[in-house]
């Protein structure tokens, strides 16, 4: 099957989060900054809850331009990152309405966790489906990052029943190291084009 539809879908899906959340940011009634000073949680969560919507978004789309092909089972892969995916502007706004509360820290960080967890199932089935020898086989390669994730979120939701400020820096820390430029899947589809083998 060709992956189009499901890029498209999936670009369309993140779009309408990203716009859920910034929704949820109310309008203060006063006319001065000191109206703006209980919104800050708000905001903050929704920086943080954007950033990582951002990083799925572009790790989603340099995944799929290594892929040829998609399957049934990569399809429901999708649609499975995607509903946690979809949980997030739930969890942004509790978190932040009730100014980073532990149970609000914990929902966010097991929703990040299995947001994680699905994006490896996602990317797993691909692979499974393309070979080990695939453009994005040889691209993952140990995939440091990915592995690493998954046991951060588990300290950040055991750190929230502690302090949630803790996790809080945990789950930016997390973020953080996403955002540091990868570009392993960019580089082994350019060393593919020029006809070059990747080891």
């Amino acid at each position: 099957m060709h992956k189009g539809r499901l890029e498209a879908f999936s670009d369309g899906v993140l779009a309408i989060i990203l716009t859920i959340m910034v929704l949820e940011i109310k309008v203060p009634h006063g006319a001065d900054f000191a109206a703006l000073r209980p919104l800050l949680p708000v905001v903050l969560s929704y920086v943080l809850s954007f950033i990582y919507i951002g990083i799925y978004w572009n790790n989603h789309h340099m995944m799929l331009a290594g892929t040829s092909k998609v399957s049934g089972g990569i399809l429901w892969a999708n649609l499975h990152l995607l509903f946690w995916l979809s949980l997030v502007p739930f969890a942004t706004g509790w978190m932040g309405e009730n100014h980073f509360a532990k149970p609000a820290m914990v929902l966010y960080g097991v929703i990040l966790l299995m947001a994680g967890v699905a994006y490896w199932i996602l990317q797993s089935r691909i692979i499974a489906l393309e070979g080990p020898n695939s453009t994005l086989a040889r691209a993952v390669g140990r995939d440091f990052k990915g592995l690493s994730s998954p046991p951060l979120y588990v300290a950040g939701i055991a750190a929230s029943f502690w302090n949630p400020w803790v996790a809080g820096g945990i789950y930016v820390a997390v973020a953080l190291m996403w955002l540091i430029p990868d570009r392993r899947i960019e580089r082994t589809l350019v060393e593919k084009s020029d006809g070059k083998h990747v080891g």
